[in-house]
């Protein structure tokens, strides 16, 4: 057994079962490899020591063979295979061991495009990664319609494409193209490519529709081998534009992550010097990038990362027992803002159910009720929804001036203004006319649960349920926990956030909960020293290093400078020396400004105005430094008070809610990874190993 095996002897292999076809119209016989590894969909094709083996044998059969025509590869129902088996990974303590994965893999895969006769992908479900790179070894390939997800999401984890698709791919379709998959969309948090897109960007020769896609895959590589049908792919542009397309990547990349991830530069390099590299050249380097990128603390905490979101979001910490749940087959929304129409929307298509908004003004109920029919009617014209469906979900939102409207709701979620007194009559209001199961939702950002509830007959009912804007594309559901919150209404909140497609991460009633205190910290420290004195564009500089999504002050406009503030004093209420409240934020709000830039995102110079004055400037590092300090201490605190399980639920909702980049592993592997932890609180969040090297 090699080094590699041994280290993923818990693979679930993924075997090459070989089948002769005879093609049609007398092109002779296919050696076609069914790539499977003995489970549905839910468990996808992918590659390890063992799979690649497997491969390797049975190009050993067939390469013997004097009788064919072709080799044909596809996949078990609705998956081609999403890519290296990586839960063997993070057991790698030796750089020579990713070597020799990576260098298993160039010779497996390159056997492909190596046979004496033509190679045939047959690209029919998912393809990712590995999945990908098999294809692309191939002489041709088809791709069904019906495929839902094709990518290259390597430096999205914090790895490159490394068997073969850096070289591969930008010779196959240029390296505008190749980057767009192979460094653009892993950094817009990993898009993936649909069948129709991967067909029109050039990487399949030919595209069918999923009910007969194997036999007209079949019939169109007859045509091919008998010359009735001629492959015609574009040139590639070798010279300037080769150059041009990776300096643009390059920009894009160092715009995003100021450096804070080593893969998608690593990648830059490999297809820039693709460009003038023989094949061995080319495979050569991406092994030893691989090598480099698996003991990289970068990588070991985007696999950290990726396993919360597809493992621990899915089986929540803390959560009750989901027969506890009752069914919901009404849903009553009190408010008709953009928030609450959002809303609205979304329980109409996820569950299907009528909903009903409730506002005291019948020209902004009017509003929002054709704002969701306006929502509807989009998704109809890109095709997303039928017309008989677009009809349905309209007819399921409606408005109503009163709350009796919800006399037979199952689950009443307000969204309306932050503050207590409004909130806890809206909920006395409800309670009057629902039945007593009717779980009660607050959308509160930051306000207290428990005293929302506490004035009502059966305060065991009311759950928080806070949404992250925009609603319909951030996954995180913070689940809140009042004091008195009873089993059957939170288990009846999670089944609810499951139907709505949301990762739900239990938090308890504590001010701003989970992603508004970890930000608010940090925003405050940045603002903080600006009121010192420190420039603006220093500040925002000074978190550059972490490679969030936006800078501090940009994420401030986009939230809103009187929502934050709003957030800010609820956090000064109960924590004051850790949250103080700057009175030049406050009057920045007054002066109603919407941040501190301008449209064209150059600084408004009355809001620089507001902001001066202060004497004792920082340099970037200091900020960083001092914004680090205090994020290590409040997460500290907060797993301390119990605010949420375990450090990983910190991270989920920062990865999901505030889009804190997977190559941080979060918030908690990075602040590990510099010490930061260590000087401020004494220990390590995380076990060394978890999202570190071990």
């Amino acid at each position: 057994m090699t080094a590699a095996a041994e280290i993923f002897r818990d693979e679930v292999v993924t075997h090459a079962r070989v089948r002769d076809v005879e093609l049609p119209d007398g092109a002779g016989t296919m050696a076609l490899i069914t790539l499977d590894n003995g489970f549905d969909h839910t468990k996808p094709n992918t590659f390890g020591p063992g799979g690649l083996a497997e491969l390797g044998r049975a190009l050993d059969e067939i390469a013997v063979r004097d009788d064919l025509a072709a080799v044909g590869v596809t996949g078990k129902p609705f998956i081609f295979a999403v890519g290296a088996d990586l839960k063997g990974v993070p057991l790698i303590s030796e750089r020579e061991q990713g070597l020799e994965i990576g260098r298993l893999g160039h010779e497996v895969f390159r056997r492909l495009g190596e046979l004496p006769v033509p190679t045939f992908a047959f690209v029919n479900g998912a393809a990712m990664g590995g999945g990908v790179e098999v294809a692309l070894h191939c002489t041709y390939r088809t791709i069904s319609a019906g495929v839902p997800a094709l990518a290259l999401p390597e430096c999205f984890l914090g790895l490159v494409p490394g068997w073969g698709g850096t070289y591969l791919l930008p010779h196959l379709i240029g390296a505008e193209k190749a980057l767009k998959v192979i460094v653009e969309n892993p950094l817009n948090q990993n898009k993936m490519l649909r069948g129709p897109q991967a067909y029109e960007l050039g990487i399949a020769d030919a595209m069918f529709e999923p009910a007969d896609f194997l036999e007209e895959s079949l019939r169109w590589t007859a045509r091919v081998l008998t010359g009735e049908t001629t492959v015609e792919r574009a040139p590639v542009d070798t010279g300037a534009a080769w150059d041009d397309a990776v300096a643009q990547a390059r920009w894009l990349a160092e715009g995003k992550l100021h450096g804070a991830a080593p893969a998608p530069l690593r990648a830059l390099d490999l297809v820039a010097a693709a460009k003038g590299r023989s094949r061995d050249e080319g495979f050569a380097a991406e092994d030893e990038a691989l090598a480099d990128l698996i003991m990289s603390e970068e990588l070991r905490s985007g696999l950290y990362a990726f396993d919360l979101v597809q493992k621990r979001a899915k089986r929540p910490a803390g959560a009750p027992d989901k027969s506890l749940a009752r069914p919901v087959t009404k849903v009553g929304v009190v408010g008709a803002g953009l928030m609450a129409s959002q809303l609205a929307l979304l329980f109409a298509r996820r569950l299907g159910v009528p909903v009903v908004l409730t506002d005291l003004d019948q020209e902004r109920l009017d509003k929002g009720v054709a704002y969701v029919h306006a929502e509807i009617g989009k998704l109809h014209g890109k095709g997303r929804v039928s017309p008989d469906e677009a009809s349905r979900l309209k007819g399921l939102v409606s408005g109503s001036l009163t709350k009796d409207a919800f006399a037979n709701a199952d689950f009443v979620i307000e969204a309306v203004f932050e503050e207590m007194g409004v909130k806890q009559k809206v909920f006395a209001e409800v309670e009057a006319v629902v039945s007593p199961e009717c779980v009660l939702a607050t959308n509160t950002s930051s306000l207290s649960v428990t005293e929302m509830a506490a004035k009502l007959r059966h305060p065991e009912r009311v759950v928080g349920f806070h949404f992250f804007n925009p609603v319909a594309v951030l996954p995180l559901l913070e689940i809140v926990r009042g004091e008195r919150t009873g089993d059957a209404a939170l288990a009846t909140a999670f089944a609810t956030g499951k139907a709505l497609k949301k990762s739900c991460v239990l938090v308890k009633d504590a001010p701003a909960f989970v992603v508004n205190r970890v930000l608010l910290r940090l925003l405050g420290e940045i603002v903080q020293a600006v009121d010192e004195g420190t420039p603006i564009e220093v500040a925002e500089r000074a978190a550059a290093p972490l490679g969030l999504p936006m800078p501090p002050f940009v994420l401030m406009g986009l939230v809103g400078p009187a929502i934050a503030l709003h957030v800010n004093e609820t956090l000064h209420d109960a924590f004051p020396e850790r949250f103080p409240l700057s009175g030049k934020f406050a009057k920045l709000v007054a002066a109603g400004k919407t941040g501190v830039y301008l449209p064209d995102f150059t600084l408004d110079p009355e809001a620089v105005e507001i902001f001066g004055g202060g004497t004792s400037p920082s340099a970037e590092e200091q900020v960083l430094a001092r914004a680090l300090g205090a994020l290590a201490e409040e997460i500290k605190i907060m797993l301390d008070e119990g605010v949420v399980a375990a450090p990983e639920d910190i991270d989920l909702c920062m990865i999901l809610g505030a889009g804190w980049p997977f190559h941080l592993g979060g918030v908690t592997p990075y602040l590990d990874r510099t010490g930061v932890a260590e000087r401020v609180t004494g220990s390590r969040f995380l076990e060394r190993g978890v999202a570190s090297l071990p």
